[in-house]
């Protein structure tokens, strides 16, 4: 749970995010954005935790798919969610690196941000070749303090102003249907990328039957109902008239602002500081299910298959992690090389089309729930409404982000605009290599999204053009390489 809550960083969220929403969005009206998202995403989790439930391991989405839609939409999904998860660790890179530099030069500490970037760099991939109990323990102590700040300030508004600070302006039809909902929406489920990762430690822990539906769950439920509170308690503070244009000419000093004005000046230094630490707690939680995708994959031999190896000691995806903090690093010394901006170059594009990917993951895992439990035993709610509701808000979504990218990202440059043509090609190539290694390699194919210790024909026989591989054959060690005869 504090893995998944820490990728969605909340308090980054609050900064950045919710002014833009406010500025460029619905204004007053933004707090209902959340809840719709929250309830969206919620519809998504009671069929996510359904198929978590019957399908545990490191795949996470890249499984569901294999199980519910087949094994070639999953090799495509599974390349979406590598190319995703490693930009959004980018990006978040990038903002941290960005706003570290900045709030150490306001205390006197003048560092270039590549040295915080590689002092992050250090951090992240030294917790990464750890074991995901170190991670949680450390995510913990950073999440609780970033929310206890803001539930602080939100404490702070409601004793001054009493129920004025819970405008019902919010909840007007003149608020929620005003010009700019799609752009409201997009923000609002942009925040939320990072809450879907629990599946991913299914290897990892004692009881993913029950711990992942359960930490989705309440990631969802803890999330979702402070975004809404926090900005609702904020057009109260505000003013409902005066929210969209003081943001506007804030943005991100709005809470800061807001902070100095009802705790005072030492808890908006505080701010600040957590802000990076945020910032550093939604890497390391990105950082973490990007590893356990290339993980994964490699271990069906889409990725290099040195991939899929557990260190001896801390049992963790070290060679993945390693993988990732190089990535990292390469791009790091691209951009300053290049003496480009962390943020304004680097972090909104990776984290626009991160996002992207990951809200069309959650749309097709959706699908794949559908179709999972098509001819098992199924839940009217969980396994057949909830899924199509959720399938359908976030198909709504998927649209919203492509149509507004460029305000997502900052920019109006074709390159950065184009990116989310890099998704298609992921998607193409996966679908391809997996058609190939049907044909060329199919005992290797019939593995393609099992998890650990589950038989080959759990997702269903593959015929080559003469006979259905058995479950023997591709668990042989020799069935691996075998290619069919003519």
């Amino acid at each position: 749970m504090f893995i998944v809550i820490a990728a969605a960083a909340p308090l980054a969220a609050m900064v950045f995010t919710v002014p833009l929403s406010f500025s460029l969005g619905i204004g007053p009206g933004v707090p209902v954005m959340f809840a719709f998202a929250g309830l969206t995403l919620l519809c998504f989790t009671s069929g996510y935790a359904a198929i978590s439930r019957e399908i545990s391991g490191s795949g996470g989405f890249y499984s569901h798919i294999a199980h519910g839609l087949g094994r070639r939409p999953a090799v495509g999904s599974g390349l979406i969610a590598v190319v995703s998860y490693n930009a959004v660790t980018i990006g978040v890179l990038g903002a941290f690196a960005y706003f570290t530099q900045s709030v150490a030069a306001d205390h006197g500490l003048h560092l270039h941000w590549a040295g915080w970037a590689a002092a992050g760099l250090l951090f992240v991939g030294t917790m990464g070749y750890r074991d995901a109990e170190l991670s949680a323990r450390v995510l913990a102590v950073l999440m609780v303090c970033e929310i206890v700040i803001l539930l602080a300030l939100d404490l702070s508004i409601l004793i001054r102003h009493g129920f004025a600070a819970l405008p019902g302006a919010s909840f007007s039809p003149h608020s929620m249907l005003a010009p700019g909902i799609g752009v409201s929406v997009m923000f609002a489920f942009a925040s939320f990328i990072g809450f879907e990762s629990a599946s991913l430690y299914g290897e990892e822990a004692k009881n993913p039957g029950r711990s992942v539906p359960r930490a989705t769950v309440i990631a969802v439920l803890v999330v979702s109902a402070f975004y809404a509170f926090t900005s609702w308690v904020t057009v109260g503070a505000v003013g409902p008239a005066r929210v969209q244009q003081e943001a506007m000419h804030h943005l991100g000093d709005l809470y800061f602002g807001l902070g100095d004005s009802y705790l005072g000046p030492a808890a908006t230094t505080v701010m600040q500081l957590l802000l990076c630490t945020s910032l550093l707690a939604s890497w390391l939680a990105l950082h973490n299910a990007a590893n356990r995708y290339m993980y994964a994959l490699g271990g069906d031999r889409v990725l290099p298959g040195w991939l899929h190896r557990v260190h001896p000691r801390h049992a963790s995806v070290h060679r993945a992690s390693l993988v990732q903090t190089a990535i990292s690093s390469g791009v790091v010394l691209v951009y300053a090389a290049a003496g480009l901006d962390p943020y304004v170059n680097m972090s909104t594009s990776m984290v626009g089309l991160g996002t992207l990917g990951v809200i069309v993951l959650q749309a097709l895992a959706s699908v794949a729930v559908l179709g999972y439990f098509r001819h098992r035993p199924r839940h009217w709610w969980n396994t057949a409404v909830a899924p199509v509701l959720g399938a359908v808000g976030l198909i709504i979504a998927t649209v919203l982000v492509v149509r507004n990218f460029g305000v997502l990202t900052g920019t109006s440059n074709p390159v950065v605009t184009s990116l989310p043509w890099v998704l298609v090609g992921a998607w193409v190539i996966g679908f391809a290599q997996a058609w190939r290694m049907c044909v060329v390699a199919p005992h290797r194919y019939q593995r393609l999204g099992r998890t650990s210790g589950e038989p080959a024909a759990a997702l269903g026989p593959v015929t080559t053009g003469s006979s259905p591989v058995s479950d023997a054959e591709a668990d042989s060690p020799g069935g691996w390489e075998r290619t069919p005869t003519a």
